[in-house]
């Protein structure tokens, strides 16, 4: 699913949806599965802000996400380089790290946010198999600046993936 924004701001119901507490993000989107088309807006927004802290000295490549859990917090993230370069840790790592350090472990979304205007941004495949450990069917949202998306499942992004139940299938 590839979406392409109207330029308008977000609704005044769908700020009245919002609230903060402590650094985080609640919104009151109740659908089981599907995210509203507001929510989605939203996330991407965030992800966009959080690509703005991006600590990206080395590569100048920068990256932001905005993470969705279960009961609805918004959790952001941003590459974080280091100069000892496999240090670094990318914005999708971080956001769930963050999300994890803070009890969740079940999420609706992810959505994700770079400068490439061309294509949409994908996770790198270490982000993906990050993002496979807390299940297969949620949704990722690769976006471009304009805030248009593209919406995949975790199952779209990593096909035939290895995750935690594997562990406890029967070995030989």
């Amino acid at each position: 699913m590839t979406f392409s924004p109207t330029p308008k701001q977000p609704s005044r119901a769908v700020m009245d949806q919002v609230e903060f507490n402590c650094g985080v993000m609640h919104i009151k989107d109740h659908s089981p599965r599907q995210l509203s088309e507001e929510t989605v807006k939203m996330l991407i927004q965030r992800s966009q802000e959080a690509k703005q802290r991006a600590y990206c000295p080395y590569s100048k490549f920068r990256v932001g996400a905005a993470l969705l859990t279960l009961d609805n917090c918004v959790i952001t993230g941003c590459n974080v380089e280091n100069a000892c370069y496999n240090l670094g840790v990318c914005a999708e790592r971080n956001a769930i790290s963050k999300a994890v350090s803070e009890g969740h472990r079940s999420f609706k979304a992810i959505a994700i946010s770079s400068d490439l205007s061309d294509q949409f941004i994908t996770p790198c495949g270490g982000c993906r198999q990050f993002i496979r450990e807390f299940g297969s069917n949620w949704d990722v949202y690769l976006s471009k600046p304009d805030s248009s998306y593209r919406r995949m499942t975790v199952d779209e992004l990593l096909p035939v993936s290895f995750g935690p139940e594997q562990l406890s299938l029967r070995r030989s």
